[in-house]
């Protein structure tokens, strides 16, 4: 079989690599997109049913396509998935769907990768690796197996019909965790809550939303994470239209919080002490943004309706001051556990020298220390927007802008007698 040869070989179909193909049809780059699935296929099986997307419409998109809905509305994963197909269809992006790739490496003595893949070898000047934050989910080797226990990972839930009867622990406090726990509330179902540390803003503040906030405060365009500490995830919903994530009045509707999981012992759960110092951390960064917003109006003069009452901070219910140090799954009746703790990379097939000690790719905005290698839509890639919709364009513009200009330079080989 004839090898096929690629000028640019985009290595995933999801919102990267939709972005990338189309920047370089605007370079007039030649290219490829393989996806092992469909376009968007996590969107449409790697999430629960009932999932919609975290930012309004108007905001979670690329600029070039607004979704057909209600602007201020959030989308549905589905209707997120048909987004992503309709903009690859409107920038006729050549995607080969059903074809994966499993490993790659360095062509000897010339430009470029040798391309492993379920349809065949293929080489490419430049590869970009576009597939995406949520790659494979991480479950921290804490626990033993669990006789009588459901245990699955947040990517693997999809409505609380699925599960067993008893009550549910749920691990996590981010956005995936705080929606599941709080749909499996409304469903009937005995509800505990590992609350791990986080930040959480206000869905809406003085008539507008926290995606607005973030963006004119610049929270959107930080460069890194501070030196030293460890990035903290945003709890925030879309769900029925769009709510402030309160883990308090969660508590009032008979939901269990608790402290981090650190271990298991005897049918029980060990539980770190730090309930009450991680829900006053997230208060803190949701007092903090109401402060810089109200600064923002001030200091501009805006017309925007002031909104004490969103400075009112229920009180730590009996019990969230003194949370056990244990949970005894037994007498708890929990028979399932979700553990909504995130994911982790697979760049095992990448055979190249690209990645530090850690196993973490060493890049500068994308832009790979291993020539002709790219990465897209990595966490903080280029700032906090890099893994959201609307950041991924814009990083995958820079990385196609570079691309295009590296191949200006190569035709100066060519072009000078």
């Amino acid at each position: 079989m004839a090898t096929e040869d690629v000028h640019t070989l985009i290595v995933g179909a999801g919102q990267a690599g939709i972005a990338m193909s189309a920047h370089l049809s605007r370079h007039r780059v030649p290219h490829l997109v393989l996806e092992k699935g469909r376009i968007a296929e996590s969107w449409r099986t790697a999430r629960w049913d009932s999932l919609v997307a975290n930012g309004p419409a108007w905001h979670d998109r690329f600029p070039d396509l607004a979704f057909p809905c209600d602007p201020q509305s959030f989308v549905g994963k589905e209707g997120v998935a048909d987004y992503f197909e309709a903009y690859a269809r409107r920038h006729e992006a050549p995607v080969r769907c059903g074809v994966e790739v499993t490993g790659a490496e360095r062509l000897p003595g010339r430009p470029g990768f040798r391309m492993e893949t379920s349809d065949g070898i293929m080489t490419a000047r430049n590869v970009v690796v576009a597939t995406g934050p949520f790659r494979v989910p991480s479950i921290p080797a804490l626990l033993p197996p669990l006789n009588g226990i459901t245990e699955l990972h947040s990517s693997a839930y999809r409505n609380p019909q699925q599960l067993p009867e008893g009550a549910v622990l749920v691990v996590g406090s981010g956005s995936s965790g705080a929606q599941i726990a709080d749909e499996l509330l409304r469903a009937g179902r005995d509800v505990h809550l590992s609350i791990s540390p986080h930040g959480r803003p206000p869905r809406r503040y003085r008539g507008l939303d926290c995606a607005w906030w973030l963006g004119v405060l610049g929270k959107w365009d930080v460069q890194a994470e501070t030196p030293g500490k460890q990035h903290v995830t945003m709890a925030v919903s879309g769900a029925r239209g769009g709510e402030t994530v309160d883990f308090r009045r969660m508590a009032a509707r008979g939901m269990r919080l608790l402290g981090t999981v650190r271990g298991y012992a005897d049918g029980r759960i060990l539980l770190a002490s730090d309930l009450e110092e991680n829900l006053k951390r997230g208060d803190q960064s949701y007092l903090a943004l109401l402060d810089e917003a109200d600064a923002f109006v001030t200091r501009n003069g805006l017309d925007l309706p002031e909104e004490p009452q969103a400075r009112e901070i229920g009180p730590l219910l009996d019990g969230l001051t003194n949370t056990p140090h244990d949970l005894h799954l037994a007498e708890a009746g929990i028979t399932t556990i979700i553990w909504a703790t995130g994911f982790t990379f697979d760049h095992r097939w990448l055979r190249v020298d690209a990645f530090d000690e850690a196993g973490k790719p060493r890049h500068q905005r994308g832009v790979s220390s291993e020539r002709g290698l790219y990465f897209l839509g990595l966490p903080w890639l280029s700032g906090r927007a890099s893994s959201f919709i609307w950041g991924v364009w814009h990083d995958a513009r820079y990385i196609a802008d570079h691309i295009a200009g590296q191949d200006r330079y190569l035709e100066q080989i060519t072009t000078t007698p």
